[in-house]
């Protein structure tokens, strides 16, 4: 049986506890933080493993975080599972969990000054949720800041490339505001089947979840035209995912992968060469699903092998 990770609930008991352990590490060792909201699948074990293979000090956060959801329903609805997640991180040798409430996250209340996403932040799933990124944005921010290693060590987060628009933006901040500190992806887990792991997929029927795998098909259907330096026909992949009744697509496109500018090509007629970022989201019945696979010009792609 693993070992539970050490829980901390504020800021000072966390950076005690980090400093300790990078103390006995020893200078220059590597401090690795990985934020989330709790309700954690093994998309979220596959993020722990990666941070733990590459960082001597190892810490998830675990706090929901009212200013990403735009009705308090939905924030009341969020699944709290913080012993199953304890025990899943304990399993990944995860050191120690923040796990604050929300009167240390934000002591005075809402915040009266938060960070803008800006234009990057307005499209796509930003103009399905607005103000989204806006709080996910100031709470990564203030993670960051209460993570922040008290002793000589080297700075990681880790984020799982299945929020593509969410890792764009906080690799955005953090060199826009001079964060020193590296912002490490972690390829999309998906089941033997191709479905991105999501703590929606809990929701799914089953005739819904076989649906949904028509969103990965299509994004393979792309990434196999890049490898082999072929026009990507977009219009066919779209096609493809609205043969699926049970499926209606919100967008699908093909995107510079730091800036999530739709790329110009010709889809129809014009090889594939470069880098590009597929990505798709849609409701499956009434769940929102979303997915993204890169594509590489005349190469394969490591990502579709996790």
């Amino acid at each position: 049986m693993s070992t539970l990770p050490r829980l901390v609930t504020n800021g000072a008991a966390l950076r005690q506890a980090s400093t300790n352990l990078l103390t006995a590490a020893g200078n220059g060792s590597r401090l690795g933080l990985m934020p989330t909201m709790g309700a954690l699948h093994e998309g979220h074990a596959g993020l722990a493993a990666a941070m733990r293979s590459d960082t001597d000090v190892t810490i998830a956060s675990i706090f929901v975080n009212p200013l990403q959801f735009g009705e308090s329903a939905d924030l009341e609805r969020y699944p709290r599972t913080l012993e199953t997640d304890l025990e899943l991180l304990g399993d990944c040798g995860v050191d120690l969990v923040f796990a604050p409430a929300q009167g240390e996250v934000y002591p005075d209340g809402r915040p009266m000054v938060t960070l803008q996403s800006g234009p990057l932040g307005e499209k796509f799933e930003g103009a399905a949720r607005p103000a989204h990124f806006d709080g996910m944005l100031t709470v990564v921010a203030k993670l960051f800041h209460l993570a922040w290693p008290a002793v000589d060590a080297r700075y990681r987060a880790y984020f799982g490339q299945k929020d593509a628009q969410q890792l764009a933006l906080i690799r955005r901040m953090v060199r826009d505001l001079n964060f020193p500190m590296e912002i490490v992806a972690v390829p999309t887990v998906r089941t033997d089947d191709g479905l991105a792991l999501s703590s929606r997929n809990r929701f799914l029927s089953g005739d819904e979840r076989d649906a949904a795998l028509v969103l990965s098909r299509a994004l393979r259907l792309l990434v196999g035209r890049a490898e082999r330096n072929e026009p990507l026909d977009l219009d066919s992949a779209v096609a493809l995912v609205d043969s699926q009744p049970l499926v209606q697509t919100d967008y699908f496109d093909v995107v510079d992968p730091l800036t999530l500018e739709p790329l110009a090509f010709n889809c129809r007629e014009t090889p594939f060469t470069g880098e590009g970022l597929a990505l798709i989201a849609a409701r499956v019945g009434t769940v929102r699903l979303i997915d993204n696979m890169p594509l590489l010009g005349g190469q394969s792609s490591p990502v579709l092998n996790r």
